[in-house]
């Protein structure tokens, strides 16, 4: 076997592969696609897409955006069910208003157990970090947004960073207590075990365990009839961060299944508009125009 070969035959590693040029849309908007930030010893590599709005010339504040999928499914690029149809879409939308947006793959139940997927997420963080001047955006303002399983995933990331900590986070139906499920269920899919079994790791991997006082401001939303997700997790959520002195605002939504199944198509923008502006008010400060 050469070993001069063995150097060059694999591709630039993440932190120095060339990015690819960006896509301009009509509106100013530029993506990039399949960014590699992360390669995992038997894994596939981990990309991300990135959402950047029109150029100002100063770094854009970041929204990292994680997807659902029971933790065994799911696409960077898809927000869910009703967003789909939308044109722009929501990643185009928060561009517009002046957010840059990295939606990241994650390993899945499939492919390794908890902790990996939330590895994977602070992998994409210290990535896009590193490259935070060439992409020109700003990670030191970062709000994560998560559905799902996503959410449960975001709600860990917000609430275990080490080091500075995130400016926020948007928590649509997400599983805060992963304790009582019970065998063959999704959760139990991500911890490689029966929850009853490994009570410690369903606790390490439940965000109630992690609420304390210097918790970034956390908006969660939840459908009121969600029934995958009962609305209980957020409910929960909310009250042990507000008892732990943080700042949460909880908005149950009535009528609503899981992914806003059951909602007027108003009402999804509503979520979505209330949720973005959210964010932008972190990010951006309130009152911007």
């Amino acid at each position: 076997m050469n070993p001069e070969l063995l150097k060059v035959i694999g591709a630039p590693a993440p932190d120095v592969a060339p990015l690819p040029p960006a896509v301009v849309h009509a509106s100013g908007v530029r993506t990039l696609r399949a960014l590699p930030y992360a390669e995992v010893e038997g894994s596939r590599p981990l990309e991300l897409d990135l959402w950047l709005p029109r150029d100002s010339g100063a770094p854009h504040p970041l929204v990292l955006f994680v997807h659902g999928g029971a933790w065994r499914r799911g696409r960077r690029d898809d927000m869910g069910l009703r967003t789909r149809h939308w044109e722009p879409g929501p990643f185009a939308r928060m561009a517009a208003a002046g957010l840059a947006v990295a939606t990241v793959d994650y390993r899945l139940s499939g492919e390794t157990t908890f902790p990996g997927p939330l590895d994977d997420l602070r992998s994409a963080l210290r990535w896009l970090t590193l490259r935070r001047t060439e992409l020109c955006i700003d990670p030191t303002r970062t709000v994560v947004w998560g559905e799902s399983a996503g959410g449960h995933l975001a709600s860990l990331l917000a609430l275990t960073r080490p080091g500075p900590s995130l400016a926020g986070a948007v928590i649509w139906y997400g599983p805060s207590d992963l304790t009582a499920a019970g065998p063959g269920t999704p959760e139990a899919l991500l911890l490689g075990a029966d929850p009853a079994t490994v009570a410690d790791r369903a606790r390490q991997a439940s965000p109630l365990t992690h609420v304390h006082a210097a918790a970034p401001p956390f908006l969660l939303v939840h459908g009121e009839q969600d029934s995958m997700v009962p609305c209980a997790h957020s409910e929960r959520l909310a009250a042990g961060l507000g008892e732990a002195g943080a700042r949460a605002e909880l908005w149950t939504v009535p009528g609503s299944d899981h992914v806003w199944y059951g909602l007027p198509d108003e009402q999804v923008e509503a979520v979505f508009a209330r949720s973005l502006n959210f964010a932008t008010d972190l990010l951006l400060g309130p009152g911007r125009p």
